[in-house]
């Protein structure tokens, strides 16, 4: 029998709401909570999880489409929460009493939960101190990374080798620049703080399938400026430009607003 080393699926992703449910033999965790408590729990009901059985939340940072139910899923079931000492310090309020046992801080160093070792890098976003996560488990390696302007060194060379990642494709930026928004969200989502295009997404692709990546989740789609067909056309255009084929050199799924995505396993 085959042993899974990490089970991954997305519970929600996008600007309303975003959580990613990730599971070892020994720990089941939650990066993000940004619905409310029920629906995260209804979500977890449809991968035959109960809210009890989780082990921890990790927060990347502290937007409420990121934290919306975070305090509430720690209070009833009984659940540490871990995000940065400068997001602690903008999120506290929003998250409303935490037991001080439960508040846990993500350093440089990483940390260890059972079987899970994790480690956050740096993202660049509009936030205070934004994070993307890599977690591992037998030598099998999951890494998240979206909110983010533009994709870095440090991100890039954190989401190598890794057997999954789920990545932000989160506008076409012909949509956003004619679409209704006002002229400065689209400039906050165009810059350098704000969100990942489908072209910078599919340069992103690129150069992971060359770092033995196999298997992209795309995340993070915009309601308004977005549809999942496009962003899979650019991707897949670039990926054919560079002598590459989906299906056989990379899987590309999606993770969607208001579904449950599929269970992906891996290891």
């Amino acid at each position: 029998m085959i042993k899974i080393s990490l089970e991954v699926c997305s519970l929600a992703s996008g600007s309303s709401g975003n959580s990613i449910y990730i599971a070892t033999d020994k720990r089941k965790i939650l990066i993000d909570a940004g619905l409310s408590g029920k629906r995260i729990s209804e979500r977890l009901d449809k991968l035959s999880v109960d809210g009890s059985e989780l082990d921890a939340i990790l927060v990347t940072h502290e937007h409420r489409d990121h934290i919306k139910g975070v305090g509430v899923l720690s209070r009833r079931f009984n659940l540490p929460i871990y995000a940065t000492e400068k997001t602690w310090a903008v999120a506290e309020e929003d998250l409303g009493k935490i037991k001080p046992n439960h508040r846990c801080i993500i350093n440089k160093e990483g940390l260890t939960l059972g079987d899970l070792e994790i480690e956050s890098f740096e993202i660049p976003h509009d936030a205070v101190d934004p994070v993307g996560f890599t977690l591992k488990n037998q030598s099998k390696k999951v890494s998240v990374a979206t909110d983010i302007g533009y994709m870095t060194e440090e991100i890039m060379s954190n989401l190598k080798n890794s057997e999954l990642v789920i990545l932000e494709s989160n506008h076409d930026l012909e949509m956003l620049k004619a679409g209704p928004y006002p002229w400065s969200l689209k400039k906050r989502i165009m810059s350098k703080e704000g969100h990942l295009s489908n072209d910078d997404a599919a340069a992103t692709v690129v150069e992971l399938v060359k770092n033995s990546v196999e298997r992209i989740l795309l995340a993070h789609l915009s309601k308004d400026n977005n549809v999942p067909e496009l962003a899979h056309l650019t991707i897949k255009n670039m990926v054919i430009d560079a002598g590459m084929e989906l299906g056989r050199d990379l899987q590309l799924n999606f993770a969607y607003r208001d579904e449950v995505s599929k269970l992906f396993q891996v290891g």
